[in-house]
This record gives C-alpha cells, sequence and structure tokens, in this order.
C-alpha cells in the first residue's frame, strides 16, 4: 500500500480512472472512461468524489443528511493521504478517508477496479458527533463526458422484464428508482449512458448497476455549469438510517463499467468479473427439469415419480420440486410460513420421491418463499405481531400473501431453524428461493423496514451457505425481480422470468444477459402452448432459446409424443456437449439490421469454437433475409460454419437448410453468410469451429 498526493492513474483493460489528489478537500475524479497514458497533468478539473454545493455542484449531492435538520450540509476535508495499491494484473483500489468535524460525520470512500475493467465504490458514513445523526441519501456518482447524449433504461412488469427504452441526456436528470423493496421486473441490468446511437458492437457507453436488492436508484445528471454525472445508490425512506454516536452506514457497492465498443463490452467486463469470483459455479451447470409447469400444486408421489423416470430417460440432471408440498399448501392462498411437509399429502414425507429421484441419478432441489406469510397460516395464527408492517396498520395483501418480518430475530431464528432441518433432513444440494410481492407499507420497529429486511435476507441466505457448504441457491421473485450483484454475492442461478414463452423470453434473456453471463440464466423448454401466453410455438424454438444459458425443462414431459422425446434427448445432448464453452466464452450480439430478429452468440475466449442462435420473432419487412455478420471471431482465422447437429435443421425453399462453409472470421463478421426466410417464432443455432 502506497499513500500520494500526485494524480493517480489505475487502468484496466480498455478503462482508466484518474484521480487528483492534491489538496485538503476531496479528491477529484479527473477521468473514468478510455485507457489513458500515465502522463495525466492539465487535465480539467474534474467533479469531486462526492459532489456537493460546497464544491459548487448544485446538482444531486452524492451526500445529504442532518443532525435535527442541523448542518445538512457537509465540507469533508482528507485527514491522512488517501491510501493506493496497485494491482500487477491490472487496476488497483484507492480508499479516502475523510471528515467534517463540525458536523460530526467521517466518511470512508472505496474504489476497486478489478483487472476485467470493473469499477466498484461505496461510502461508509459514522456518525462522530453527539445526538442522532440521519441519512437522507448517500450516492456513489462518476462523471461522465458530454459525449455521451443518450441513457439507456429499462422497463417492465411481471412477465415482460427488462425491456429496452432510450431517453435523451440533456441538461436534465434521468432517473430509475425501484421503491418495490425488491431489485424489480424493470431494473436496469446496468443504466447506461452513450454516444448517439449506440449498440451491441459499437459506440462508446458507461454503464452503472447498484448491486442491491432493496429499494434502489440509477440516475444521469448534466447541469448547464458542470459536466455529466451517472450513478446510484439505496433509496432510503424517510427515518430509514438514523445513526446513533459511533454507528456507521455503509452503502452497497455500486458497480461502474466503460465500453468503446457498444453494450458487449460491458457484458464482457461484467461476465468476466462475476466468473473471477471465489464463489462463482465452477462444475458443468446441470440440466434441471422443475415440475411446476407440469403439476402445479397436484402433488402426487406416482405422477411426480413417473415425471422423474421420464426426466431420467432423456438425459436431465436435476429435478427440483416447485411450491404445493408444505402443510396445507393446496393453492396459493394458504401455507406460507409452515415450512413442514404436508402429511397429507407426504405420509412418508418427501423422503420416497427423493430417494427415487436420486436412484435415477439426478440430484433433488425444493422450492421456499422464506419471506413471505399468507394469513391463512397456523404461523399467522400464532404470531400476529411477525408481519412486516406498523402495529395495527396491515397493508393489503397481494398474491394472498403478506411479508415476514425477517430482521425480527424471532422471525428470522424460526425460518432459519425450519430451512436448515428440511436441508439436512434430505440432504439438499439446490434450493429455489422465490420472493413474490412488493414491499408494500414496509416497517419495521416503527421505522422504514426495506433496508432492514434486505440484509436479514443477505444473512439468512449467507448462514444456510454457512451450515450446508455446496448447497446453490436459485434467486427467483415472481421470476426476475430480483436479479442483481447483491443477490448475487451469494446465490447461484437466476429465474430470469415467470413467462416461458420463447418469443417474450428472446428479449428478456437478452438484456438480462447484458450484466449476467449465460450460465446464472435460468431458461426451460415449455409445454407447446405457453402456460403464461397461450401462444404455440415449435419446439425448435423453445430450444434454441434455452441453449445460450442455464438450461431445463418447465414441461409435462410424460404427455410428449416420442418425436418430441427424441428432440429433446439430442437437445440435452448438445447442451451438455457445448455448456463448457457457452458457461465460460465471451457474450456477443449482432446489430443485426432486422428488428425482427435476434442473432447473438458465445464465443470462446481463445476465439476457437461458437454457437450462434437466430430467432425470427415477427415477419420482417423485406422478403429477403438479412445477411448473417457474425461478430467477435479472429479475423485472420479461417472457421467451419454448421447447424448444431443435434437440434432440427430449418426448411428453405422446400427443403432443409444445412450450410457448410469454411470462412474468415472477418469475412464472416463483414459479409455474413445467406440465411433461410423463417417463419415467426422459429429459430435454429449454427456451430463455428476453427479450421
Amino acid at each position: 500500500m502506497t499513500h500520494t498526493t500526485s494524480p493517480v492513474v489505475l487502468t484496466a483493460g480498455h478503462t482508466s480512472l484518474v484521480l487528483d489528489l492534491d489538496g485538503p478537500g476531496l479528491p477529484r475524479v479527473l477521468h473514468w472512461g478510455a485507457r489513458v497514458g500515465a502522463a495525466v497533468e492539465g487535465l480539467a478539473p474534474g467533479t469531486s468524489l462526492l459532489p456537493s454545493q460546497h464544491d459548487k455542484w448544485m446538482g444531486r449531492p452524492a451526500l445529504s443528511g442532518h443532525r435535527d435538520g442541523a448542518l445538512p450540509h457537509l465540507r469533508l476535508t482528507v485527514g491522512a493521504p488517501p491510501a493506493v495499491v496497485h494491482d500487477p494484473a491490472g487496476g488497483g483500489s484507492v480508499t479516502v478517508d475523510a471528515m467534517d468535524d463540525a458536523a460530526g460525520v467521517d466518511v470512508r470512500s472505496e474504489l476497486h477496479l478489478s483487472p476485467e475493467g470493473m469499477l466498484r465504490m461505496r461510502h461508509t458514513v459514522c456518525n462522530t458527533g453527539r445526538g442522532v445523526w440521519t441519512a437522507d441519501e448517500i450516492l456513489c456518482l462518476l462523471p461522465v463526458p458530454d459525449a455521451a447524449r443518450e441513457v439507456l433504461d429499462t422497463t417492465g412488469h411481471w412477465a415482460r422484464e427488462k425491456h429496452p427504452q432510450r431517453l435523451a441526456f440533456a441538461r436534465s436528470t434521468v432517473a430509475h428508482e425501484s421503491r418495490r423493496g425488491r431489485t424489480g421486473f424493470g431494473s436496469p441490468p446496468f443504466y447506461v449512458a452513450g454516444t448517439p446511437g449506440f449498440g451491441f458492437r459499437h459506440g462508446e457507453v458507461w454503464g452503472v448497476h447498484v448491486a442491491w436488492s432493496g429499494n434502489h436508484q440509477h440516475l444521469a445528471q448534466r447541469l448547464p455549469d458542470a459536466e455529466g454525472v451517472l450513478g446510484g445508490g439505496e433509496l432510503l425512506t424517510p427515518g430509514e438510517v438514523r445513526l446513533e454516536p459511533g454507528q456507521t452506514y455503509r452503502t452497497p457497492w455500486v458497480h461502474f463499467a466503460y465500453s468503446p465498443r457498444g453494450l458487449d463490452g460491458l457484458s464482457e467486463a461484467s461476465h468476466a468479473w462475476l466468473r473471477a469470483r471465489p464463489q462463482h459455479p465452477r462444475t458443468a451447470r446441470p440440466f434441471t427439469l422443475n415440475v411446476w409447469e407440469a403439476v402445479y400444486f397436484d402433488h402426487d408421489l406416482a405422477r411426480l415419480t413417473a415425471l422423474a423416470d421420464r426426466a431420467a430417460e432423456i438425459g436431465v440432471e436435476r429435478y427440483v420440486l416447485d411450491d404445493g408440498w408444505f402443510l396445507g399448501r393446496r393453492d396459493d392462498t394458504a401455507g406460507l410460513g409452515d415450512w413442514i411437509v404436508d402429511p397429507d399429502v407426504w405420509p412418508e414425507g418427501l423422503h420416497p420421491l427423493v430417494e427415487h429421484v436420486r436412484g435415477m441419478g439426478m440430484e433433488f432441489g425444493l422450492w421456499f418463499e422464506p419471506e413471505m406469510i399468507n394469513p391463512r397460516s397456523k404461523l399467522a395464527e400464532e404470531h400476529p405481531d411477525w408481519f412486516l408492517a406498523a402495529p395495527g396498520r396491515l397493508p393489503d395483501p397481494s398474491r394472498h400473501q403478506l411479508v415476514l418480518d425477517i430482521a425480527r430475530p424471532e422471525a428470522y431464528t424460526h425460518i432459519l431453524e425450519r430451512m436448515d432441518a428440511l436441508i439436512a433432513e434430505y440432504a439438499l444440494t439446490y434450493i429455489k428461493w422465490d420472493h413474490n410481492r412488493d414491499l408494500h407499507e414496509a416497517v419495521h420497529n416503527g421505522a422504514g423496514g426495506v433496508r432492514a429486511q434486505t440484509l436479514a435476507a443477505y444473512r439468512l441466505i449467507d448462514e444456510l451457505k454457512r451450515r450446508h457448504p455446496g448447497l446453490e441457491i436459485e434467486s427467483c421473485s415472481s421470476g426476475g425481480s430480483r436479479a442483481d450483484l447483491g443477490v448475487l454475492e451469494r446465490t447461484d442461478r437466476v429465474w430470469t422470468s415467470d413467462n416461458t414463452d420463447p418469443i417474450e423470453r428472446q428479449t428478456i434473456q437478452r438484456w438480462a444477459g447484458l450484466l449476467l453471463p449465460p450460465e446464472l440464466t435460468g431458461a426451460h423448454v415449455s409445454a407447446p402452448v405457453n402456460h403464461q401466453t397461450g401462444r404455440a410455438t415449435g419446439l425448435r424454438m423453445r430450444t434454441v432459446t434455452a441453449l445460450l444459458a442455464h438450461a431445463g425443462i418447465e414441461w409435462d414431459i410424460t404427455t410428449c409424443a416420442p418425436e418430441e422425446l427424441a428432440e429433446l434427448t439430442a437437445f440435452i445432448g448438445a447442451y451438455k456437449r457445448l455448456r463448457a464453452t457457452i458457461h465460460s466464452g465471451v457474450t456477443v450480439r449482432a446489430d443485426h439490421p432486422d428488428p425482427a430478429a435476434n442473432l447473438y452468440g458465445v464465443v470462446a475466449r481463445d476465439a476457437s469454437h461458437a454457437i450462434y442462435a437466430y430467432a425470427q420473432l415477427t415477419t420482417s419487412d423485406g422478403t429477403g433475409p438479412a445477411r448473417l455478420r457474425l461478430p467477435g471471431l479472429d479475423p485472420s482465422a479461417a472457421y467451419e460454419v454448421r447447424l448444431v447437429p443435434e437440434i432440427p435443421a430449418p426448411t428453405w425453399r422446400g427443403a432443409e437448410w444445412r450450410p457448410a462453409i469454411t470462412a474468415t472470421g472477418g469475412d464472416l463478421a463483414a459479409m455474413g453468410l445467406t440465411a433461410p426466410v423463417l417463419r415467426p417464432g422459429d429459430a435454429y443455432a449454427l456451430e463455428v469451429t476453427r479450421a
């Protein structure tokens, strides 16, 4: 560790961060973005690390709070010189300690630039004065240049997560807020500012992601008299953080990434950073069958064992029993909170099914919704004061359920011990952790309760993992409403959406993948007529959509015709053969000229192998096909292009289309290849191998 007062340059990959550490005030961020050299003298004045009115910043202050209304504007000065660490692999860290003695507030700011180019920032605030200091808002903000003139946000709702929308980034404030007590269906994977017209493969982009599963915000702000900033943080409700003397508040990590070549560069940094974590899944991601859309609440041992038999026959590796196994849970109106196997349905417990599944060579997983409670449950009858609500002011139920206040020690201990006992009894290696409603009017101990609830959920997950090493947890929240880097610090998969319609999933998975690599995004093959939308799609479309993810099935496969089973068996074989590349390679998405179709893929890190998928979503505006230009390959290497052989070929002009092409990566990116015209709702997968 070194201490310095000269400008500090941290560089990793395409990204540099330049900090001016001179002066008694907070460091100034001279640059965040494109890689620069070491000689940075004479750069513009920059933006304070915590911009405030004391710095002549008249925008959203990075830190605001008060002591019973007094001293609302802090004047932070640096004590000891900031600590700087340069990582030989690239990047490094800077830690800055600052204080306002008159206001009685100390702040520690931490910045870490990873070798993969992911920049993380957080602030820790300590009350060093007398009396209570109330935090209103503490944000992590970084400057972005005038060239960033567009903001990419996402919107969404249940079964339609993460749909993109573009906004102008002028002299204004553009913000995305979630007050739902969870990440939210529309929460952006990255909130992005970029040069006009940026795409997946072109344009400069600056992205931010708040790694927090509760209320949060992202914002981009540009004033007439200052450069723009991009950032975010936790969204605190009034009085939610009141620090007694000596107490601290630490913000969530806020992740920043820069790319000089479009959105795919943000994905490459994020995916590489996630994969470098010690806890990241490194074993083959098992092909999964979840029984929800096969049986719903109709739990019958004979039916479920028959489903397990069929699953094992076609190559399934993990079998997950979803909602409906616990006390009184015959529908969604009762039972949440009573985590006891229902003896009326399961007189011998789950042991007969678990033993049968494992006897067929598959893992066994189980569904929970630990943070929720049905008013119709024994737990609610015995502990009516355990709801996350103000006394005597219960919010209206949603989905026939309320929220269990797991920040309350007794409630936390009850849920922990029940889950711990079940995980131990059945030696579970996998659980699906659901969270099916927003946190309306959340109150804990008389104050806003979202932060305490979120931290309690994190503690609960962490403790279960500590007690059960190797346990994998899938984060589900009405589908993809809790998909963030906070929960993914401690979970191993995201259920991307409750909507398994492949047409809808194409968009949902495309944008979820901006942040998350394929091995963390669950995608299942569902029934021919979709449960959520009622749309009929062919099996090839459904399997291709699930291929470049953590694949599985959500379908009663005991009803399948022999030819469907044969196609599923072949698809599972393809997934197993290709998953080493899919789950370690670089995600690429073509800026395909036809908005009615998606063209995307995964390229091995050494560019020796790639898998691409093409999906026709609707009819095209032209009668001829747009050429397939395949991004991400080595321009000078020769490649053979074939269909993935295990997936049936599409037909074109009355015959199967089976390309057999050898060309350089440069030619495949520049010229591409002629492709068939597909009907809406059809797809195919290409395998590209270095010759």
